[in-house]
């Protein structure tokens, strides 16, 4: 088997370990592996391997004409789409969106912006899903999508950080964007988090520590990809007609790092009920736990967590157990009882009518998806 992968990202490396993780759970495919940066052309020895099916990032249309020629069967794992005809395996940004939206407006942002990068077409689908989400709820989305590479593009970045409204939250489209991005704000005089919040992707950990400001970021299933698509070519080589599709994989979640560990509201005794909603939603908190840690009464507390979230306390409860239940389980094999109690619920026919209403799915259903890569 080849593997066109390059090594150079956290989100590359967690293909390979997903791809080898299930060449070891399958039995032993010999690789040919050669060394390659992203987006580089085919490697010359590409023109002699013998083989029986390649995983690759399909990033231009050199690399896309050289797998072509070779007539195997082939998973793409890139999202440019740049040959056709065969499934492909990425990270659903209509949920990296989602996640980055619910994050943001969870710390009382009105104002959102997404830094992009053109050259890549994750970075494009992220931004106009982003930008769909924001337009139900009534916001408005600033979007930048300059090529990184232009002599002129850190001038225009900077700009454009200066022209956002503030305070912002902001989507980099990658942890490497949202590094640069902090950077800029340092050298602008411009406050992180208090003035612009920075979201990275991929939950690259040295990328996302070495920022002046640790960079909180959404941590995508790379390595769920990456076995995934290494299962789709074993089908393949085994006979089966595997749609040439996209299989999407949501991302498991968000780490908190100071890049947006604020809330974005002048007021103290709200900041005060979000940080207690967060921190104890799943301990089967109640609206009345919340008044106990707020002086407030329960009429002003719901009108004011309405007007700056456009939600009700409840309903902020109720979001936080739902996403630790999603990750529940997304990456462990606990009985749904279990979850549901890890969760917050006291009631496990509850958290399943819960769930569904806002998945539009069980959880047992949504759990078998997800293994089955659907």
């Amino acid at each position: 088997m080849a593997l066109l992968i390059e090594t150079s990202n956290a989100y590359a490396r967690g293909l390979l370990r997903g791809i080898y993780g299930h060449i070891r759970e399958h039995g032993a495919w010999s690789t040919f592996f050669p060394e390659q940066s992203r987006g580089d052309l085919p490697p010359r020895a590409l023109d002699r391997w013998r083989g029986d099916g390649i995983i690759a990032r399909i990033e231009n249309e050199r690399i896309a004409r050289a797998v072509e020629r070779l007539g195997v069967p082939v998973v793409d794992v890139s999202a440019s789409q740049a040959m056709g005809g065969i499934p492909w395996v990425e990270t659903d940004d209509e949920a990296v969106a989602q996640f980055a939206v619910d994050h943001l407006m969870e710390r009382g942002f009105r104002s959102f912006a997404f830094c992009g990068d053109d050259r890549f077409a994750w970075s494009r689908f992220r931004s106009e899903a982003m930008g769909r989400l924001l337009a139900k709820a009534g916001f408005t989305l600033h979007a930048y999508g300059e090529d990184s590479r232009a002599l002129d593009e850190e001038r225009k970045l900077t700009e454009w950080v200066q022209r956002l409204p503030k305070p912002v939250g902001v989507l980099a489209c990658y942890d490497i964007r949202g590094r640069q991005l902090i950077e800029i704000c340092q050298r602008s005089g411009i406050a992180v988090p208090e003035q612009v919040a920075v979201l990275g992707v991929d939950n690259d950990d040295l990328v996302c520590n070495l920022a002046v400001t640790p960079l909180s970021s959404i941590i995508p299933n790379a390595t769920g990809t990456g076995y995934l698509a290494a299962n789709l070519l074993a089908r393949m080589l085994a006979g089966e007609q595997v749609e040439a599709k996209a299989h999407l994989l949501k991302p498991l979640g968000i780490v908190t790092r100071q890049s947006t560990d604020s809330f974005a509201i002048d007021d103290a005794d709200l900041v005060r009920a979000a940080q207690y909603i967060r921190s104890n939603a799943c301990a089967g908190i109640q609206v009345e736990d919340i008044l106990r840690a707020v002086p407030l009464t329960r009429r002003v507390l719901e009108a004011r967590f309405k007007k700056h979230f456009g939600h009700t306390p409840h309903d902020a409860i109720l979001r936080v157990r739902l996403r630790r239940a999603q990750e529940l389980l997304e990456e462990t094999d606990l009985p749904l009882a279990t979850i549901a109690e890890r969760a917050g619920f006291l009631h496990s026919e509850y958290f399943s009518v819960a769930f569904k209403r806002v998945n539009q799915t069980t959880p047992s259903e949504y759990r078998r998806r997800l293994r089955a890569g659907k």
